[in-house]
């Protein structure tokens, strides 16, 4: 009898267990009443460069204080990985301008990916799609994807929110940042939320020798005012056009458009090794392509290209000023230039003055742990 009973208690515990995960009734453990801590969301102060656009904000994500500060703990927070060793800012380091410096970057799982880890400065300026082919449309997409993603943090949303909710501190910073009433509201779409409005704020503050210069507080050297003057072809008979500033414009240096720039040699429009743009849209038109990435901070960056191919911005200019390998759809302002050493020189030595350690060195951009 003893026996009997035992089993009869045994299979009532597995029915009620079971009923309870059919309805997915939160552990009271994990459902915490959050109403009692003040929500007054405060609008966060973004600073723009006069020079730059206007950063155009999503109506269902407006920046707050407490929103950017969540923000800022989800990016550098490593339990966003499957084995809780990696964060976001693993792979987007403030030494590098938000970039890792590996020409691929590497995973939780050790295994490399296929393109290198894009800076994230300045995206807040992005309209056209983000990583290097574009397949995010918002900020708030993108800051989905690496959490999920097998080859980076290998970690499912499900698992991080369980963290998140369990965590003692994170159901207040949910609360402040977005008013949510319970802690079981914690959700991915306000952890992305999240990192987009820190992401946001990572904006170039003006302070490079080039942005001096156009203010009239500093000088451009001679070699660095020849590679500033090929940049904008100007005057037209004096130096080659080095057709740089038609991507890299002024004064984010980059139109965030997509293009091809002879980088890998291609018979047809369908034999690329990468697609780019054109594994996403569809558009063979589009193979080959990628983002046009900003050149400020492009020293602190390498190694560049999709891809990390060129170890040194001399690799860059004398890929460039070669014109680059054959493909249908290459850009037309990718062809052989045939720039002297020293012009190849100056547009090192001009894009240079793009670099600002000020923002780098910023302790609101910093590792709050």
């Amino acid at each position: 009898m003893k026996l009997v009973s035992a089993l009869l208690l045994l299979i009532s515990i597995f029915l009620a267990s079971s009923c309870k995960d059919e309805n997915n009734t939160p552990d009271p453990k994990l459902s915490t009443d959050l109403t009692g801590i003040p929500y007054n969301p405060v609008n966060y102060d973004l600073v723009v460069y006069d020079s730059f656009p206007e950063i155009i904000i999503p109506a269902d994500n407006p920046l707050t204080k407490k929103g950017v500060e969540l923000g800022r703990m989800l990016f550098y927070d490593t339990r966003l990985s499957s084995d809780n060793t990696m964060s976001c800012a693993s792979c987007h380091l403030t030494t590098g301008s938000f970039t890792d410096n590996m020409a691929t970057s590497t995973g939780v799982t050790l295994e490399a990916g296929n393109r290198s880890s894009m800076s994230i400065l300045d995206i807040a300026f992005n309209n056209q799609g983000f990583f290097w082919d574009g397949r995010a449309a918002t900020l708030e997409e993108q800051a989905l994807e690496p959490v999920t993603n097998p080859i980076e943090l290998h970690e499912s949303w499900e698992n991080v929110i369980a963290k998140l909710v369990a965590d003692e501190d994170y159901p207040t910073l949910f609360r402040e940042a977005f008013g949510i009433s319970n802690s079981d509201e914690i959700t991915k779409e306000l952890a992305a939320k999240a990192l987009a409005q820190f992401e946001r704020t990572v904006i170039s503050p003006g302070n490079t020798k080039f942005d001096k210069v156009m203010r009239g507080e500093e000088e451009f050297t001679d070699i660095e005012l020849d590679g500033f003057l090929m940049w904008i072809d100007y005057p037209f008979d004096l130096l080659p056009d080095a057709e740089c500033g038609h991507c890299h414009s002024f004064h984010l240096f980059t139109t965030n458009e997509y293009h091809n720039n002879g980088l890998d040699e291609a018979p047809n429009m369908t034999e690329f090794s990468d697609l780019g743009l054109g594994g996403v849209t569809g558009k063979l038109t589009d193979n080959g392509k990628f983002r046009v990435t900003s050149l400020r901070n492009i020293e602190l960056t390498a190694p560049y290209m999709h891809d990390g191919r060129f170890s040194t911005l001399e690799e860059v200019v004398d890929n460039y000023s070669s014109g680059g390998k054959y493909s249908p759809n290459k850009s037309e302002l990718v062809y052989d230039l045939k720039l002297t050493d020293y012009q190849k020189e100056a547009l090192v030595e001009f894009m240079k003055t793009l670099t600002d350690v000020e923002l780098t060195e910023d302790p609101k951009f910093s590792d709050p742990f």
